[in-house]
């Protein structure tokens, strides 16, 4: 009863200004920055502050924080986060292999005894864990923290869903080998590496996609599969308002036919492969354009149209604005952007250095106003705090708790990141009863945080009113107030 009125007290009183924002005076970027200022940057380019980062910031300057998180090489990672990502064997493990050591053979089970069925379980279920621990590791522990961000936003721009069959063996590889290598370089090669991984093309069906009547087209291939197709251009690329129409969804999925992975069953299976078998081999027209039927090439000609078109700069552009500055991007940012992104073929960084050094990232207005996820929340939590990341299927816990489990996101768009997507009373709820947990150690060997220290981690974050409340509360619940605040809520 008495945790229960404990509870009741510090959401009566998080909840009582949650409205609550710092207004902040921007300064020129080759100021010294303010502490407002520094936590703004890192809340943007990073998942929160760490001890004496926002002092780093200060000491370094803003352009530099910026440069050195846009090129990511210049930050090592700690040896402790290496040995442990070391330790870690599937993520070594190119799609065929994961398929074959962990993917159970149905035929081969039927005369099993039920305890060879359960650790065949245990074992498949081992790639989808490290995937998890590993990026929940990186999140907290890396330096390298404009590169997570991305990492994550790009995640669910191509999302895909481990609960869809054979998918959950490979989104720690899909991650490792299409997206992480790619979030700072061009566009077209991250399109290019999310269309050829086969947790792509199995998540979205292309690996059946067959022309029709085509020798290779019986079985489970039988008939054209329109759905990759149509997420290519509608999510990945020129976006819903792009300008194609039904036929180039119809012509990109005829394109595509045959683009898929060894089938199970088949020496190498899980691998991408291109089915000439399968393919539609006429030619085509493409978003006016005469594409040859000449097998795969038609394939790269069209990554090629999507990826240079003008709505794709467009969509891409308004997505990162929204990301990184606010749910309703200003339109004349989306614009330079979508310029840069033209004039530049897709330079991820210098689209995103563009926009770090714009007005318009920099003004007052927007600090403080975008509402975290349930997996920004609780990363920001573990970072402030330094709890460590051992109990990692708690963290993934609290985020299925929250409606975000990782890797789970069954719609193809992945997860939101505005406001009105995770801002409702019942996850208020559940994230102040996180802050008071981990406020009071239960994350951290019941070890509970350690208030001075999370008040000179958080130095300037906090404004008055919300200082206040916290300061006439208990020393013991002052911990899980700051960190169920709403300038914690807020990024």
């Amino acid at each position: 009863m008495i945790r229960k009125l404990k509870l009741g007290v510090i959401a009566l009183s998080v909840l009582g200004i949650i409205c609550a924002v710092t207004l902040i005076q921007w300064q020129p970027a080759n100021s010294a920055p303010t502490p407002s200022q520094a936590i703004h940057l890192l809340n943007r380019l990073s998942f929160g502050p760490t001890p004496g980062d926002i002092q780093q910031v200060q000491q370094i300057g803003i352009d530099a924080y910026i440069q050195a998180q846009l090129h990511p090489e210049s930050l090592p990672n700690p040896a402790q986060l290496s040995q442990k990502l070391n330790q870690l064997s599937t993520l070594k493990l190119p799609p065929e292999q994961l398929l074959q050591t962990y993917s159970p053979q149905g035929d081969k089970r039927k005369n099993q005894s039920d305890a060879t069925k359960k650790k065949q379980q245990q074992q498949a279920r081992k790639p989808l864990q490290e995937a998890i621990e590993a990026r929940l590791l990186r999140a907290v522990m890396s330096p390298q923290q404009l590169q997570e961000v991305l990492t994550d936003f790009w995640f669910n721009h191509f999302n895909v869903a481990a609960d869809k069959g054979k998918t959950k063996f490979w989104v720690g590889n899909y991650e490792a080998a299409a997206i992480r290598p790619h979030v700072l370089g061009q566009f077209r090669d991250l399109l290019a590496a999310t269309a050829r991984h086969p947790a792509m093309l199995f998540y979205l069906d292309n690996w059946r996609n067959s022309a029709p009547g085509s020798p290779g087209a019986k079985g489970q291939f039988k008939g054209l599969n329109e759905n990759y197709a149509r997420e290519l251009m509608e999510l990945h690329t020129l976006g819903v308002h792009g300008g194609y129409s039904q036929a180039d969804v119809v012509t990109l999925a005829r394109i595509l036919t045959g683009w898929g992975i060894v089938p199970p069953g088949q020496p190498g299976a899980g691998k991408f492969f291109f089915d000439q078998n399968r393919h539609d081999s006429s030619n085509k027209v493409f978003l006016g354009q005469s594409i040859t039927g000449q097998g795969i090439a038609e394939v790269e000609q069209a990554l090629d149209l999507l990826a240079q078109h003008p709505a794709t700069a467009q969509h891409i552009s308004y997505k990162l604005a929204q990301y990184f500055v606010a749910d309703d991007p200003p339109e004349v940012l989306v614009d330079r952007l979508a310029q840069t992104f033209r004039a530049t073929q897709g330079n991820l960084r210098v689209v995103l250095e563009t926009l770090f050094q714009s007005d318009q990232f920099w003004e007052q207005q927007y600090y403080g106003q975008k509402f975290r996820t349930p997996y920004q929340y609780i990363i920001s939590l573990l970072r402030a705090t330094e709890t460590p990341t051992a109990e990692t299927k708690s963290i993934d816990g609290w985020l299925k708790q929250m409606g975000m489990p990782l890797y789970k996101c069954s719609t193809p768009d992945g997860y939101k990141n505005t406001q009105g997507a995770w801002l409702s009373p019942d996850a208020m709820t559940r994230r102040l009863s996180l802050a008071l947990s981990l406020g009071r150690g239960n994350l951290r060997h019941k070890t509970p945080v350690d208030t001075v220290q999370l008040k000179q981690t958080l130095d300037g974050l906090l404004s008055p009113k919300t200082a206040a409340v916290v300061d006439s509360h208990p020393a013991n619940l002052q911990a899980s107030l700051i960190l169920g605040s709403p300038e914690m809520m807020n990024r």
